[in-house]
């Protein structure tokens, strides 16, 4: 009996050692690593109270002396004051940067993606001399190509059109790039399996790649709409009518060198990010995780 009992003791497991966050000093990192964060969270929304601030505020009450947390009477006409603008057409404005943003995301993932599929899969001795093209456009400034694109699409007659303002902005080489990264490290029994069904190239993408790769598409598009969103100096030679203006254009027609309407700028600058809020909220998750993705190789 005895040595059943020391047989026993020896087996038994040894005792757990305390934790670091179950000390004292544990607890202190992790009231400090609270507080250090709900302290970055506090700058980080301090914009966001400006802007909402301003918003619903006077010109006087912006630039005043005496600083109130908020003003005593919301203006909330503010809404529809800028709405009302005859000289600055906002909501056309918006609706031009959705669509702008919309169909821009739509085409730059398909032609991107298609490009970087074909440089990952299709074997091509040119393949590479290709690819390393792709890459030498990403070290042109884009003030170079910006005189010829414009000379392009004047030419054309898009001037003052949502073609102009989409069709030139399509391929991005760095979109490109990060496709072909992700497409290096895509299965290839999956894309084997579906070549032993009888699917080619464009089957394979579009039934197998495409469906299973809507993560990456998901952080892609995010990126390429808040990218297109926030586009300035482009819209603004392209859209000279006030028709085709987009939101940002919209944004700088209100600061002119005689005055500046600050409760305006303010106050369109809060509704132009609602869309980006949105949008990065609703695809957030996938944001990091398809990014991380484009360095796995196959």
């Amino acid at each position: 009996m005895t040595n059943v009992t020391e047989g026993r003791k020896a087996h038994a497991a040894p005792p757990r050692r305390r934790g670091r966050g179950n000390g004292p000093r544990g607890a202190l990192g992790s009231t400090g690593l609270y507080a250090a964060t709900g302290v970055a969270g506090l700058l980080f929304l301090v914009p966001f109270y400006l802007l909402v601030r301003n918003a619903l505020s006077t010109d006087a009450e912006i630039t005043g002396e005496n600083w109130q947390f908020f003003p005593t009477d919301l203006k909330w006409g503010n809404i529809a004051e800028l709405f009302d603008d005859p000289t600055v057409p906002f909501a056309r404005s918006l609706w031009n940067s959705a669509v702008v943003g919309v169909l821009h995301t739509i085409g730059t993932l398909l032609v991107c993606s298609l490009a970087g599929y074909g440089l990952a899969r299709i074997p091509y001795r040119h393949a590479d001399k290709i690819f390393y093209g792709v890459l030498v456009t990403l070290m042109v400034p884009s003030a170079v190509t910006f005189v010829p694109s414009f000379v392009l699409v004047s030419s054309l007659g898009w001037v003052d059109s949502l073609r102009g303002l989409i069709i030139p902005g399509l391929f991005s080489g760095f979109t490109c790039f990060l496709f072909r990264q992700y497409f290096l490290g895509f299965p290839k029994e999956l894309e084997e399996a579906a070549r032993m069904d009888g699917l080619g190239y464009w089957g394979a993408y579009w039934r197998i790649v495409v469906p299973n790769s809507l993560n990456f598409f998901a952080a892609i598009a995010t990126i390429t709409f808040i990218s297109g969103w926030n586009a300035f100096l482009w819209p603004l030679v392209i859209g000279q009518d006030p028709d085709a203006w987009t939101v940002q254009v919209a944004l700088s027609s209100y600061m002119t060198n005689q005055t500046v309407n600050f409760h305006l700028i303010f106050m369109a600058t809060a509704i132009s990010i609602l869309p980006l809020v949105f949008v990065f909220l609703f695809l957030q998750r996938w944001l990091v995780q398809g990014i991380a993705q484009t360095g796995i190789k196959g």
